[in-house]
C-alpha cells in the first residue's frame, strides 16, 4: 500500500518528511514478528502507527487488543494482562481470560508502558522471551503467540538509569523503533490539521466551517501545541460550538491557546499527563483573569476620564434653576491624568472615580452612583471600604 493509500484509509493528515518516513518504516515491519517501541508526546497520535501494522501484517483477521497499562490499578494488572483462575482471590467467581490470551494469533498494544510496575515488568518479558505466561492462582505456564506493540511518552532510557524500568526489557520492546514528532515540529501540517478538525464539525452540526484571518492563522502555525494533535482537535471544536463569528481573528485564537512555549514546567518528564492538562488549564484561567482584570482597569479608566470632562465641561443653567454639566460640548484632555491612572491600582482608581463623581454631583450620592453606573447600594459599600461614608 502506498503511503497517500495509507493517511487516507487510517486518516492521517500532513505531509511531514518525517512523518512520512516512519509511515514507510510501518509498512516494512508490518510483515515480520519483530516487536515495535513507539514513542513520542502524548497526543501525537502514537496508536495509530500500532493498527498501521497490524492491519498491514499477516495478522490482520485475528485480534488487535489495545491495553493502556497506566489506567489499570496496580492490584488488578496481572489478572487484566495474563487471566486468573476461579477461587484466585476473592470474587474471581470464574476463570477468567487475560488481554495476551485474547490476543493470541493476533497483535496486543501496550500504550503508556513506561508505567508498568517493576513486577509486570519481569512477567511481561518472560512473554517476550519464552512465549509463555501463568494466569494468577494458576502454576501452569500457557503458550502464547502474539505480537507486541508498545507505547510511551517517558524517556524509557532516563526511567532505567532511576531503576524505574528494566534494560533487558527495553531492548526487548525496542527491537524497531518509531518516533512519532511533535506537531511543534510539523508546522506545514498544522493548518492542514485543523482544517481537517473544522470541516468536520461544520458537517456534524451543519454549520458553516470556520476560518483564520492571516495574523491567526500565523499564530496558530508557530504555536508550540504542548498536547499536539489532540489540544488542537479540542481547540478547533471548541471554537466551531462557541464561536458565532466564523472567521477566528487573532484575539479570538489567544482566549483558546494563550503562549506558553516559554513555561517549563509544560515539558517537564517528571509531570504525568494529567498534571500537564492541570497546569495548562490553570494558565488558561489565569490569562482569562488577567484580561478581565485589564477590561476593568480601562473601564475605571474611561469612567474617570468621563467625570473629568464633565468636571471641566461649561456649566448650563436649564429653567429649573440647577447647574448642569454640557457634556456635548466638553473637551478632553486627559494626558495628565491618563499618566497618573497608569500608575495606580484598581482600588486608588475606583477610590479616585468615587471622589470624582461625589464632587460632580455635589455629594447626591443616588446621582454619583448613576453616573459611576453603579446602584445606589454598591456605592454605599464602596464608600464604606473606601472609608469615604464620613
Amino acid at each position: 500500500m502506498d503511503i497517500q493509500s495509507l493517511k487516507t484509509k487510517f486518516g492521517i493528515i500532513g505531509n511531514n518528511p518525517a512523518l512520512n518516513k516512519i509511515l514507510e518504516i510501518a509498512v516494512q515491519v508490518s510483515v515480520t514478528d519483530m516487536n515495535v517501541l513507539v514513542t513520542g508526546e502524548s497526543g501525537v497520535g502514537k496508536e495509530v502507527f500500532s493498527k498501521i501494522i497490524h492491519q498491514c501484517s499477516p495478522r490482520k483477521h485475528n485480534k488487535y487488543i489495545a491495553v493502556n497499562c497506566g489506567a489499570i490499578p496496580e492490584g488488578t494488572i496481572e489478572s487484566e494482562l495474563f487471566g486468573h483462575i476461579k477461587g484466585s482471590f476473592t470474587n474471581a467467581d470464574r476463570d477468567r481470560k487475560g488481554y495476551f490470551a485474547e490476543a493470541d494469533k493476533g497483535t496486543i498494544f501496550l500504550d503508556e508502558v513506561g508505567e508498568l510496575p517493576l513486577a509486570m515488568q519481569a512477567k511481561l518479558l518472560r512473554v517476550l522471551e519464552q512465549g509463555e505466561f501463568i494466569p494468577v492462582g494458576s502454576s501452569k505456564p500457557l503458550k502464547v503467540d502474539v505480537r507486541v506493540i508498545s507505547a510511551t511518552n517517558v524517556n524509557l532510557l532516563e526511567a532505567i538509569r532511576k531503576n524505574k524500568f528494566r534494560e533487558d526489557l527495553y531492548y526487548r520492546l525496542n527491537q524497531i523503533y518509531l518516533h512519532v514528532p511533535p506537531l511543534r515540529e510539523r508546522k506545514e501540517d498544522v493548518f492542514l490539521l485543523f482544517r481537517r478538525f473544522a470541516v468536520d464539525q461544520a458537517e456534524k452540526y451543519r454549520m458553516p466551517p470556520l476560518s483564520l484571518t492571516p495574523q491567526a492563522k500565523e499564530y496558530l502555525i508557530n504555536y508550540s501545541w504542548q498536547g499536539n494533535i489532540r489540544q488542537l482537535k479540542n481547540v478547533t471544536e471548541q471554537m466551531s460550538i462557541i464561536e458565532a463569528n466564523r472567521t477566528i481573528d487573532l484575539a479570538t485564537l489567544q482566549s483558546y491557546i494563550p503562549m506558553v512555549d516559554n513555561i517549563s514546567l509544560m515539558v517537564n518528564e517528571d509531570f504525568t499527563d494529567e498534571q500537564k492538562d492541570e497546569i495548562l488549564l490553570t494558565i488558561i484561567d489565569n490569562k482569562r483573569q488577567i484580561t478581565k482584570i485589564a477590561q476593568e482597569v480601562e473601564q475605571i479608566k474611561g469612567i474617570i476620564k468621563n467625570l473629568i470632562s464633565a468636571s471641566a465641561a461649561p456649566q448650563l443653567l436649564l429653567p429649573d434653576g440647577k447647574a448642569h454639566y454640557n457634556h456635548t460640548d466638553a473637551h478632553i484632555n486627559n494626558a495628565e491624568f491618563e499618566s497618573d491612572a497608569d500608575n495606580l491600582n484598581i482600588a486608588d482608581m475606583e477610590r479616585k472615580a468615587i471622589i470624582k463623581a461625589l464632587d460632580i454631583s455635589e455629594g447626591n450620592r443616588k446621582e454619583a452612583a448613576d453616573r459611576l453606573g453603579i446602584s445606589e447600594r454598591t456605592l454605599y459599600r464602596k464608600l464604606k471600604e473606601y472609608n469615604l461614608d464620613k
